[in-house]
């Protein structure tokens, strides 16, 4: 891993938020990515919406992907990075999905030939108009797409985990078509680590891509159960860094906080430099990871009706492009941090079967577990049950205790 790691934000437009695509302005885009690029950031996650640029199966409109191509060398004119997210998918309680898969025309999304056909064609393009480009990082699959999988989304796409699976290394695979060598990922919400019933299970999060992706919410029932200073709270996105490793097959595989905020009123506007802060730091003391990505660049106007609450006020800069004081806390950490976490040697062990994964979930046995040892000082990692006995596998990662939930006091 590098010495430093890298410090970036999912942009969301300060001007007409993911819909900017419907009416695109090179000139705002650039304001925008100036009022970025001077908090010292590296990289950006930026959001194609699906339905705008496939609007119809066999139709990618070339007019959008000319857009982003100009978004991503505009990125690298002040320096910045840019990965591509694909399939939106899933935005701040909004979903957009092209009419072709819906309604009348109503298929599975995972399942489909003629849609799994049209995805890929899809993430190939997009990955293949930015292949040259020395700023592209790589394409995210999409954004949260396990949510389409299973409840509590109000008309689910069910699929079993084999066929999940199986569209994964699809999708995977169109990316690495469409731009070879690149860092080509995906990334869920936390149901799957989470829920017994997503298809979208740990061990393809943790093995599938070049990196683990890990989004941390603390409005899961985490700042709920523990107050927004609890060690539970300002350690949520450590542990998901954590235990995702339980079921990674390279005992150094990287992992990258893809998306992590601080949201109100759980964490009120006057204390969110703190939780950054404090959130940022835990993180930076865990080992192999690739780089935090904060949620998000800029406040969503009040201009726009029916956002729940908490999203107006998650930007790092406001509509104005004023940075607020989370912007100065995540800055000057992205300045001055220095990268050398040593091992965590303490691993809580956690079922190999995923129907029993809310043993991790925010109440759960492991959960609370991990953070007991937390406040202890014990800085714990995870390991799967199947593993735990595994010589090999804990000397690779420098643990030398291993300990169940109830033996946890």
């Amino acid at each position: 891993m590098p010495s430093a790691v890298r410090f970036g934000v999912n942009y969301t437009p300060s001007e007409g938020w993911f819909h900017h695509w419907l009416d695109f302005d090179l000139d705002s885009v650039r304001a925008d990515l100036d009022s970025i690029a001077a908090l010292g950031l590296d990289h950006i996650r930026v959001f194609p919406i699906w339905p705008y640029f496939q609007p119809n199966r066999s139709l990618i409109r070339p007019r959008a992907v000319e857009q982003l191509v100009a978004l991503a060398d505009a990125a690298a004119e002040r320096g910045l990075d840019v990965n591509v997210d694909g399939l939106q998918g899933h935005l701040s309680s909004f979903d957009f999905l092209p009419a072709w898969t819906q309604t009348w025309h109503r298929r599975n999304l995972f399942t489909d030939p003629e849609v799994v056909e049209g995805q890929a064609e899809y993430l190939r393009t997009l990955a293949a108009a930015l292949a040259d480009r020395p700023n592209f990082i790589g394409m995210t699959v999409g954004n949260e797409v396990n949510q389409f999988s299973a409840g509590p989304h109000p008309d689910p796409d069910r699929a079993a985990p084999d066929l999940v699976d199986a569209w994964l290394e699809r999708m995977l695979a169109a990316c690495e078509k469409g731009a070879p060598g690149k860092l080509h990922l995906h990334a869920e919400y936390d149901a799957a680590w989470y829920q017994d019933d997503m298809p979208f299970t740990p061990a393809q999060a943790a093995r599938r891509g070049a990196v683990t992706a890990v989004h941390s919410w603390v409005f899961n029932g985490t700042a709920q159960r523990h107050g927004r200073t609890g060690v539970a709270t300002e350690h949520h996105a450590a542990y998901l860094i954590e235990l995702s490793k339980a079921w990674a097959t390279d005992p150094a595989r990287p992992v990258w906080l893809q998306e992590v905020g601080a949201p109100a009123p759980l964490v009120p506007a006057e204390h969110a430099a703190a939780f950054t802060e404090a959130t940022v730091t835990n993180a930076l003391d865990c080992p192999d990871l690739w780089g935090i990505t904060w949620w998000c660049s800029h406040d969503v106007s009040r201009d726009l009706a029916d956002f729940p609450e908490l999203e107006y006020g998650l930007g790092l800069l406001t509509n104005e492009r004023r940075p607020k004081d989370s912007a100065r806390a995540l800055a000057r950490t992205a300045r001055e941090h220095t990268y050398a976490p040593e091992a965590r040697t303490t691993a809580l062990v956690v079922p190999d079967d995923p129907a029993g994964r809310s043993v991790c979930a925010p109440g759960g046995p492991v959960f609370e577990a991990f953070f007991r040892l937390t406040a202890d000082g014990a800085r714990p990692t995870t390991v799967l049950a199947s593993r735990a006995r595994d010589a090999d596998h804990l000397t690779a990662r420098g643990i030398t205790e291993v300990v169940t939930s109830d033996q946890v006091e």
